[in-house]
């Protein structure tokens, strides 16, 4: 019989050396020291066996009680830390548990002081084993008691996992219990009147039981704590139905999602056409005997607002390929469908507002523009005859002829960006002579510049050719002449020049006016073009939005618009363009002067 109890400590404690490998978990370090103490309570009770006298049983006993006070405690500990029970609480917790462990331990050390624990001792004049026979004190039933209380607490709280618990963890659960009931069944044995004590044996089936889920099963690898933690923060809605159509488990997503799982009468597993009655739909699918996973909408009201769920349903197979269950899994899409019919809202919306638009630039294209064409006209026969007959006040018709023309650019442009932004503007590059073009923009500019008898030159290379839209490239010569007009004092000078810069022409436009101060400047450097940029030495007009205009047809080109100012110095814009092989616009001029004056 000591042979065996050898034998027992001695598996015990090579299931702590297994245990102790996994020491970083704090299950495993529990486990270590209950099969330490289970150890030690068989390599005491084994050297009592062999004991041949009363001051050897004793001593016998001391090693004992090293591990008997505590072993229970530390299986309940175990149970606590496995299934998840008070976790914010489980230092406090295990103070209150191992007060009478401690307590106990004390007591039996000091026994021979006041015989709480073993009121006497006797001869054994009917065996061997045990030599001697003990007369159990009160700190003793005390004991045995509160072993009892413990277990049951332990069993308890592996029993309503194991009900809830994942199929894949319920054999960690069933080795865990039966750590718990082998000793128990080997100390009822005790009490029913065998006189040897047989609990030791108990720890050694628990301690083979645990070596076995340890080397099989993974046992303190991936508690079902760990496993019940994902389970639990699991964001979808998870339902787990037997192979009879019964709910056995869900998490706490599933009950917010079907707030009937939550019944206090209820107990799991429960069929679920009782519970989920009000959804035929989901029931027809749960109780279908089809084998497969597939995917499926689902929705349901709740608190007055619809609710409206993507779901799959996995058929849950056993080792081979018999399927023993389903799990669904419901994923919330109520925010993505809500922003989806918002979008929707909105893009309808923009689409009226589009068509809006394109109305309303319809009717300043033949309602407001063909109006002011002619009213342009108009202003300048009748500029002509009141300058002509000197009448009173000529002059303040020609201001009014101004504003009229300048009107009329302001909408040109408009409707110009409005084309470009739309995409209707047509990209139709070709070569074009620079010079010829830069002087056809000077012609249509000089009459508005000889009013303030500003004076205009170009400087440009006969056979200097570009690749560009020849629309395009009016407006942008349009504009930028029409501002350095607009901002150059009378009796001004502006000059038109362009080089060749690596493969491509940059082209500039530079006057002596007032040039631009910081504030404007920032103005025109960005994107935007609906505000009018007012700069030194002028009044407020459309020289932005122009610029925007002009920036655009220059992009598309592939080229850059920058600008140089100095407040009473003057102003630069430069834009660059493909240069090209040769020129089909008016050809190339045979002779003629490198620059002319306008």
């Amino acid at each position: 019989m000591s042979t065996l109890l050898f034998i027992a400590a001695a598996l015990m404690a090579f299931v702590a050396v297994l245990s102790y490998r996994k020491r970083h978990m704090s299950v495993a370090r529990t486990m270590v020291l209950m099969m330490l103490a289970g150890a030690f309570y068989a390599l005491g009770y084994g050297m009592e066996v062999l004991a041949r006298s009363l001051e050897q049983v004793k001593l016998a006993l001391q090693i004992e009680y090293i591990g008997i006070p505590f072993v229970t405690t530390l299986w309940l500990y175990q149970a606590i830390q496995f299934t998840g029970t008070a976790e914010r609480y489980r230092r406090k917790l295990a103070v209150v548990l191992f007060i009478f462990p401690v307590l106990l331990f004390v007591l039996h050390l000091t026994n021979d002081w006041h015989h709480l624990v073993y009121a006497s001792y006797s001869l054994n004049e009917e065996a061997n084993v045990p030599l001697y026979t003990t007369a159990k004190g009160v700190v003793y039933n005390l004991h045995a008691l509160y072993s009892y209380v413990v277990l049951t607490w332990g069993v308890g709280l592996f029993v309503s996992m194991y009900i809830r618990a994942l199929p894949a963890v319920r054999k960690q659960i069933l080795i865990l219990l039966l750590g718990a009931f082998a000793p128990m069944a080997f100390n009822l044995l005790f009490w029913s009147g065998v006189k040897i004590d047989f609990t030791p044996f108990g720890f050694a089936v628990s301690g083979i039981a645990y070596a076995w889920g340890i080397l099989r099963f993974n046992l303190l690898r991936l508690t079902p704590l760990a496993l019940a933690k994902v389970f639990e923060t699991i964001r979808d809605g998870v339902l787990l139905l037997d192979g009879e159509g019964r709910i056995v488990s869900y998490n706490g997503a599933a009950a917010r999602i079907f707030p009937e799982l939550e019944s206090a009468q209820r107990r799991y597993p429960a069929p679920a056409g009782g519970i989920l009655t009000a959804y035929p739909d989901l029931l027809q699918l749960i109780e279908s005997d089809h084998a497969r996973d597939e995917r499926f909408p689902f929705q349901r009201q709740l608190g007055g607002r619809s609710l409206h769920y993507s779901c799959s349903l996995s058929i849950i197979y056993d080792a081979g390929t018999l399927p023993v269950g389903k799990m669904i899994m419901f994923n919330d899409v109520t925010e993505l469908i809500e922003n989806e019919v918002r979008l929707r809202e909105n893009a309808r919306q923009l689409s009226e507002l589009n068509a809006f638009k394109d109305k309303l630039f319809t009717v300043v294209a033949h309602d407001i523009r063909d109006p002011i064409a002619l009213l342009v006209s108009l202003t300048d026969l009748l500029g002509d005859e009141l300058t002509a007959a000197d009448i009173e006040h000529a002059e303040l018709f020609v201001e009014l002829r101004g504003q009229v023309q300048s009107t009329f650019h302001l909408v040109d442009n408009l409707l110009d960006w409005y084309r470009s932004q739309k995409g209707a503007v047509v990209f139709r590059p070709s070569g074009w002579n620079m010079r010829q073009v830069v002087l056809q923009a000077m012609s249509l500019a000089s009459p508005k510049a000889g009013m303030k008898a500003i004076r205009i030159t170009e400087r440009i290379e006969t056979g200097l050719a570009v690749e560009a839209d020849k629309e395009m490239l009016d407006l942008i010569l349009r504009n930028l002449l029409s501002n350095a007009i607009k901002f150059t004092d009378v009796g001004g000078e502006i000059e038109i020049g362009a080089e060749s810069e690596g493969g491509r022409i940059a082209v500039f436009v530079r006057d002596n006016g007032a040039g631009i101060d910081d504030k404007t400047s920032d103005m025109l450097r960005l994107e935007e073009p609906f505000s009018k940029g007012a700069v030194s030495g002028g009044d407020s007009g459309d020289t932005r939005f122009g610029l925007a205009l002009a920036r655009e047809f220059v992009r598309i080109h592939g080229g850059v618009l920058r600008f140089e100012s100095e407040p009473g110095i003057g102003t630069t814009f430069t834009f660059t363009l493909p240069q090209a092989a040769s020129s089909s616009y008016y050809g190339e001029e045979e002779d003629g002067d490198e620059s002319h004056t306008g």
